[in-house]
Parts: structure tokens; C-alpha cells; sequence
């Protein structure tokens, strides 16, 4: 007997957990470990458009802020959101991380399931199936975070978090910003007696991200009003607290080094200093007109593909909307002439030199990106560039398109 198409989804269906469940068990089934190419590959040969990862410049990077950190007694906890991938998180870690960051849920799923066993959640989760999700991560995790913020986030994990599990809460404090976090102290104060009251929770800091700071290009305004957002938060969280609790974090790669005086803070959520983006590089920094402290390690190769406007100078590539994030300008040039990009669609970019020839047809540019984090979302792969030149690895990323 043949079995009919609605026979083979009710089959399909059968023992699928359902929501957040379902997402769970989706990334339990991604790579996460490094993949190693047969032939090493030079930057020409990749499959373009490309997010190409130069290793070194990375470990550079990773190196400086430590040792920033260190020289000041704080501690990192990056951002995973920025890089969205297992294995860069065991880096940093290496590098004296104190835990990662992550924006999401799905994110910190990734990380857990790899192995990254200190993780803090830094928005807000107020749905039951996530929370059920949630008490799964805990067991697995050696401490897993969440930021709350409402009475009715606290009212959900009392209600849903597992009766035998353990979290650890982190106060998210408002000042200026308006996205995430706590501005009453009435409704703060009420939130810290229900983590008192009940065994599964106990305060394991206060968190304050002022994000709307990070890119403003003079550092003498970044200064003062991080500084000012810094000193309203903390005597909010004394008014409500009493004394701090054991974390405090927040920051960002834009104040990291003007938030290292304010001496409460424990540890810091830095994210894209690992590889730096043409938004960072616009601002002014503590060293000079530009962001000068970290190099840019991350860019996407792509190829010369036509030339309708090759007598302006001008050649399309193959990377678009598809494969750079737009929320922040265009790409800028890293490896090739000097010149501009404007986007042409989803799956082309035009590039005009600033003097002399167009690129041949079948070169490959390499540009910084303009925004980092949502860049990376779009594509699957690093491929690794090592200190030869040539890729050896690509490393998967994980997380991507763990929005939930």
C-alpha cells in the first residue's frame, strides 16, 4: 500500500518537540568544531562571497584587550553575539575571559551545547517554552546567567522555571538608553525579594549596557557620558540593593577604555574589538582620530564579476545585501585599489576605483564590513586565514540565525 502525503507528515511529526523545543533539537545537529580543508587554499580560490577570518590579526586582538583588562584588574566577558561561534569563545576564555555574553537564548544553546559552560543571557526572557528551554541549558551549563528587568519577567520564572533547577539573576539598570532594563526602584526592589524568597534563584549581579554610547565619534563626549550613565546606575542598584552583588557588567568595545576607571565594575562585555568593523574605525579614540587599538581581522572576499562601468572605473562584485550587513553604511576596501562601494542589489555591489583602471574581471577584493555582528549572521563559515596567507579551516558558525 503506498502511504498517502498525509500519512508521511503525521509520521514526520511524530515525537518533534514543538517551539522552542524544536529549535533546541535543530542546534543540537549543527557543527561546531573545526573543519579541515583537504588542500589549503589561497584567498583567490574561495568560494565568494566569503567571510574570511585572518587568525593572527584575531589572536592580536584578543591579546591587546587582555592585557588592557589585566593592567586595570578587570575581566572580559565578550560578547558572543559578535562572532556567534564555539570555538572563538574557547578562545577567549583562553585569553581570561570570565564567561561570554550572549544576546539570545538560541545563542547561549549554542555555546552550552559545545561545551562553553559560563555563559550570561543579557536580554530579557519572558515566554514559558523558553524557560522550559532554559532550565535544560542550566543543567548542562557549569553557570548560566539571565538578565531581568520587569515583575512580569520574575513572574514568568516563577512560574515556569523548573522546580529543581538553580540560575543565577543579574539586575539589567536603565538609565538613558530605553531598550532593556529596570528603571523603577519600587519594581526593582520587589524583583530582588521574590530572588530572595525563592531557593531556585539567587542575585548574582547587576548589568548596565549603555549602547547608544559606543559609536559617538568624540571620545572626550563618549567619556562623559559613559562615565555620568555609569554613576546614575550604580546609585540605583545601592538604593535597591544595598551593597552591589558580586558582578557588575556592562560596557561595550566602544567605552572599554574609559569604562575600566569606574572601579565597581567587575567585568566587561566587549564584542567587537575581536573584529573590528568600519563603523569602530570611524570613531575617535583614546590614542588619536581613529580607533586605532585593534586591527581589523575580518573581511569578505568577493569577485569581480562585470563591468558595465568599467570606463568610470567601476566593476560589480558578487556581494550584496546577502553578504554584508547594511544598517551601517557600506563596506570599505582592505586588500585593492583605493576606491568606493555602493550596494546594487541583494546579490551585487559596484566598486569604483578613486584613480586609475578597474579591477580585472575575476580579481577578488576584500573589504571590512560595516557592522560586524549582523555580517556574520548572514554567512555560515569562516574560512581561517593563517600566517601563510592560505586557509586551512573553516570554522562553522554555530549560532547563526539563533534569533530566538
Amino acid at each position: 500500500m503506498v502511504e498517502g502525503f498525509e500519512g508521511r507528515v503525521k509520521r514526520r511529526k511524530k515525537g518533534v518537540p514543538l517551539g522552542d523545543g524544536f529549535l533546541l533539537q535543530q542546534l543540537r545537529n549543527k557543527a561546531w568544531q573545526p573543519i579541515s580543508l583537504m588542500t589549503p587554499l589561497a584567498i583567490q580560490q574561495l568560494p565568494t562571497p566569503a567571510l574570511v577570518l585572518n587568525r593572527s590579526v584575531m589572536e592580536r586582538n584578543l591579546t591587546a584587550m587582555a592585557a588592557h583588562m589585566g593592567g586595570h584588574g578587570k575581566k572580559t566577558r565578550p560578547h558572543a553575539k559578535t562572532h556567534k561561534c564555539a570555538i572563538i569563545a574557547r578562545m577567549q576564555l583562553d585569553h581570561g575571559a570570565v564567561g561570554l555574553c550572549v544576546a539570545k537564548l538560541g545563542e547561549a544553546a549554542a555555546l552550552v551545547l559545545a561545551g562553553i559552560g559560563n555563559v550570561l543571557i543579557t536580554s530579557p526572557i519572558v515566554s514559558p517554552g523558553k524557560i522550559i528551554v532554559l532550565g535544560q541549558l542550566t543543567a548542562m551549563a557549569e553557570e548560566l546567567l539571565l538578565v531581568v528587568d520587569s515583575w512580569f519577567g520574575m513572574q514568568m520564572l516563577l512560574d515556569h522555571f523548573p522546580q529543581d533547577g538553580r540560575l543565577g539573576l543579574v539586575l539589567d539598570i536603565d538609565v538613558d538608553m530605553g531598550r532593556t532594563g529596570c528603571r523603577d526602584a519600587d519594581a526593582a526592589r520587589r524583583i530582588l525579594d521574590a530572588i530572595e524568597g525563592d531557593r531556585r534563584f539567587h542575585l548574582a549581579g547587576i548589568q548596565h549596557y549603555a549602547g547608544h554610547l559606543m559609536h559617538l565619534s568624540s571620545f572626550a563626549e563618549r567619556t562623559e557620558r559613559s562615565l555620568t550613565s555609569w554613576g546614575h546606575a550604580l546609585e540605583f542598584a545601592r538604593r535597591v540593593c544595598g551593597e552591589l552583588p558580586p558582578i557588575v557588567t556592562g560596557g561595550g568595545s566602544g567605552t572599554y577604555a574609559i569604562d575600566v576607571n569606574v572601579a565597581e565594575i567587575t567585568d566587561m562585555q566587549v564584542g567587537s574589538y575581536l573584529f573590528m568593523d568600519r563603523e569602530y574605525m570611524d570613531i575617535q579614540s583614546v590614542t588619536g582620530e581613529n580607533f586605532l587599538e585593534f586591527e581589523p581581522s575580518l573581511t569578505v572576499a568577493c569577485t569581480a564579476i562585470s563591468a558595465p562601468l568599467q570606463q568610470l572605473g567601476a566593476v560589480t562584485v558578487n556581494g550584496g545585501f546577502k553578504a554584508f550587513a547594511a544598517d551601517s553604511g557600506v563596506p570599505v576596501i582592505h586588500e585593492g585599489p583605493a576606491g568606493k562601494f555602493r550596494f546594487a542589489g541583494d546579490e551585487h555591489g559596484v566598486f569604483r576605483v578613486s584613480n586609475g583602471a578597474a579591477p580585472s574581471l575575476g580579481s577578488v577584493l576584500r573589504f571590512v564590513v560595516p557592522h560586524c555582528d549582523p555580517t556574520v549572521n548572514l554567512h555560515d563559515v569562516y574560512w581561517v586565514q593563517e600566517a601563510d596567507g592560505l586557509v586551512h579551516t573553516v570554522w562553522p558558525i554555530t549560532a547563526r540565525g539563533a534569533v530566538w
